[in-house]
């Protein structure tokens, strides 16, 4: 009795053995799926999701025991039920570039041409002088199946990368030709983000949450809110033990300046976090590249008992050790975007024997078959005589089976995903129902908005607890503005001069609340591309995102607003008592509000901090300017006057001017006090007194040094303070900051597609 050993087994075997491929997930037959049964509805699928495994483990957990079978004869082929196969045929991409100029194309050349020939110089069909066509991907063809592994080969610059984007549908509609079908469907863009994931090249994860968080995070996401707090644990744990991330479950991932796990583990969690609702079809960018040899052997491990579990696994690789090849199930070499060769890694050895170079024993065969391949692409002819072997050998292999192998076991898209749901495959759910299509079976967004912006709010409350120094030095600094305006503005009077110093105190303020604003900039900058990789595949809505990202950041808002108000009111001595700081707090909170709603739409529109930082301290210098301090809106030309009405700053400085000057009875002008902003202020108070008389009997009223000149009404009509209320200037300026959150919103629709062109 020979024993095979599910753990053990690989799909390159000597010549004389013979491999057999067997599913040990469970334990029982599984009848055959019929298309005319009673559909289970989506509540009694989720119910028995996680369930199904523990019974065929045993032990609760969700990695299948693997079995040792006792087979009579080694001759003996036990068939595996495959329900899913991705095809895809004649994928073809191509770009526009820039031409390079060089003198020889703009000079005639002396040169006579043959007849029909052309120079690299030439435009050709749909190129023109300054732009010219490389071809990323040609004619591409291939499939893969369930429970294995197919792998994407070749050179840097091949194409490995732009195929894997290809087949994830991360390519621009109408950009890529060709076609590429589910169980003979067409693959809609809709239902491949919610049966597939991807896994960029990058490690995109949050430093400071731990893996245990990282992924419990992800399975808030992309699991139903009817699956209990309980079941989403026990299936993070689950996959903890499946990704063999159990003695790094309670460390934090980790950064330049924060010590964390190691690169393989990293690794691993990039690819939990995109596995943890059991996807059909799972993508990955080279997984393996920057990592050494045993980490990446344990990574592709990992993706070996994904497949076996029932997904497709398509993933690119730069040059595969030897032991790495022996867990790959199909292989795809490119050259320059075309395919040269397709197939079984057993028939790599024939293969290039047909083609005249055969592979040593002794020789690495991707290693070899890598070599021979910039080999050739360095000769005269390139690669086009391997490419044109590789389609000729194809046609011969297919003319000796006579038929290729069968497409999906016969079953339908929809009959495919209902199985694989019956079975805990894709754990966001899907309802059963014959009268519906496969695109509609599955929701779009596993839970609710409100349910999303939760999730969002914690993890982003979470970061911030994990990291207190930001918050401080950002509280610190306002602190430490308001205890310099609070000294250098000490108790200002109500004389012509301490007007003035009033205008000058009011101007500063609220520009700095806007300036204070600018250490939002990064927050989004580092989470973009987080931010796109979750998006990409409906882990949540765009829209609770940018609802979350404002909740989130109000009480650090009101605490920054609350410090700032209460530094500074009392110290300079400002009118209106309670109700005048209570208002003079909500207008500076409502400059924070709008200040970091600007900056965050800032930060959706530029490409890295540094230019993000220059333009927001330009475009706050212009709104200072326009504000009204520096000249009035009377003096302001009128090709400019609309900045006027655009700048963030003029509102709230018209707002507490008006809180500041609204008391009509208060005066801040008496008598002699009317000389002290001009050339007479320096002459005794007699002699004022003297003008006075004699003004008051030119003008036909008496003015004593009592009388009162300006008031607070005056004030603000000499600052062109007309047009509206502090009430209305209050929700002007919180209108702003919701304006900025909607933009915000919009430029994360437009620019966070995270699709070639």
């Amino acid at each position: 009795m020979s024993r095979v050993v599910a753990e053990d087994y690989s799909p390159i075997r000597d010549s004389g053995t013979q491999s057999i491929s067997m599913d040990f997930t469970n334990h029982h037959p599984q009848p055959p799926f019929s298309s005319t049964a009673t559909s289970p509805t989506l509540g009694q699928l989720l119910k028995n999701v996680g369930d199904v495994r523990r019974e065929a483990t045993g032990n609760g957990s969700e990695t299948p025991v693997h079995q040792v079978l006792e087979l009579g004869s080694t001759n003996l082929e036990v068939p595996r039920s495959i329900s899913f196969v991705l095809s895809f045929n004649n994928l073809t991409y191509s770009v526009k570039v820039r031409r390079k100029f060089r003198l020889r194309s703009i000079l005639p050349s002396r040169n006579i041409h043959r007849p029909g020939a052309t120079t690299d110089s030439d435009p050709v069909g749909g190129e023109n002088l300054f732009t010219t066509t490389k071809t990323l991907l040609n004619d591409i063809s291939g499939e893969a199946r369930e429970g294995e592994i197919l792998a994407v080969l070749g050179a840097s610059g091949s194409g490995k990368s732009t195929l894997i984007d290809a087949l994830a549908n991360r390519i621009a509609k109408g950009s890529l030709k060709g076609t590429k079908t589910l169980n003979g469907e067409v693959l809609e863009s809709r239902m491949l983000k919610v049966i597939s994931a991807y896994v960029m090249q990058d490690d995109l994860l949050f430093p400071m949450l731990t893996v245990e968080e990282t992924l419990m995070f992800a399975a808030e996401f992309r699991l139903p809110r009817s699956l209990s707090k309980s079941k989403k644990r026990l299936r993070v744990q689950a996959l903890i033990e499946q990704l063999g991330l159990k003695n790094a479950a309670k460390t934090v991932i980790g950064d330049e300046g924060h010590r964390g796990v190691s690169g393989g583990e990293r690794r691993r969690v990039s690819i939990g976090i995109d596995i943890i609702h059991d996807p059909i079809v799972l993508f990955l960018d080279e997984p393996t590249s920057g990592l050494d040899s045993t980490s990446a052997f344990m990574v592709v491990k990992v993706l070996q008992r994904i497949a076996q579990s029932g997904s497709i696994v398509i993933m690119s690789v730069h040059q595969p050790s030897y032991r790495i090849l022996g867990l790959l199930d199909r292989l795809i070499f490119l050259s320059r975007g075309q395919t040269v060769y397709s197939g079984s890694p057993m028939s790599l050895p024939v293969y290039f024997s047909d083609f005249g170079h055969p592979i040593p024993d002794s020789e690495n065969r991707t290693e070899y078959a890598l070599d021979l391949i910039r080999e050739l692409e360095g000769s005269p002819g390139g690669t086009m005589s391997l490419v044109e072997f590789n389609k000729s050998w194809h046609d011969l292999k297919l003319s000796r089976n006579g038929r290729g192998e069968p497409d999906g076991g016969g079953l339908s898209l929809k009959e495919a995903i209902s199985a694989a749901i019956s079975k805990g495959k894709l754990v966001s759910g899907a309802t059963n129902n014959d009268a519906i299509s496969p695109s509609s079976m599955v929701p779009t967004f596993a839970n609710p908005v409100w349910k999303e912006m939760a999730v969002l709010s914690k993890r982003s409350f979470m970061n911030s607890r994990r990291v207190p120094e930001l918050f401080g030095i950002r509280l610190g600094a306002v602190m430490v503005t308001g205890f310099i305006l609070a000294t250098v503005f000490w108790q200002l009077d109500s004389s012509p001069k301490g007007v003035q110093e009033r205008l000058g105190f009011f101007a500063f303020a609220m520009s700095t609340t806007f300036y204070t604003c600018a250490d939002a900039l990064p927050v989004f900058l580092q989470e973009r591309y987080i931010f796109m990789r979750e998006t990409a595949y409906n882990a949540y809505r765009r829209s609770s995102y940018v609802l979350s990202h404002g909740l989130v950041v109000l009480p650090s808002l009101i605490l920054l607003s609350f410090a700032f108000a209460a530094t500074t009111f009392w110290a300079v001595g400002l009118d209106g008592g309670l109700s005048g700081f209570l208002f003079y707090f909500l207008i500076i909170f409502a400059s924070f509000w709008a200040g970091s709603s600007f900056v965050t739409f800032l930060s959706g529109v530029v490409p890295n901090v540094m230019l993000g930082y220059v333009i927001v301290v330009a475009i706050l210098a212009y709104f200072l300017l326009f504000s009204g301090f520096f000249i009035n809106r009377d003096r302001i030309p009128p090709y400019w006057i609309w900045f006027h009405y655009l700048s963030l700053v003029k509102y709230p400085y018209e707002a507490v001017l008006q809180n500041e000057f609204q008391d009509p009875t208060k005066c801040f002008v008496r008598g002699v006090q009317i000389f002290d902003q001009s050339p007479l202020g320096d002459v005794p108070t007699s002699l004022k007194l003297k003008l006075l008389e004699s003004m008051s009997n030119t003008l036909g009223m008496k003015i004593t040094s009592s009388t009162c000149l300006t008031t607070g009404a005056d004030v603000l009509q000499q600052q062109g303070v007309t047009d509206l209320n502090r009430w209305n200037c209050l929700w002007v300026t919180v209108a702003w900051g919701f304006l900025f959150r909607i933009l915000f919103y919009v430029t994360l629709l437009l620019g966070s597609k995270n699709k070639r062109r």
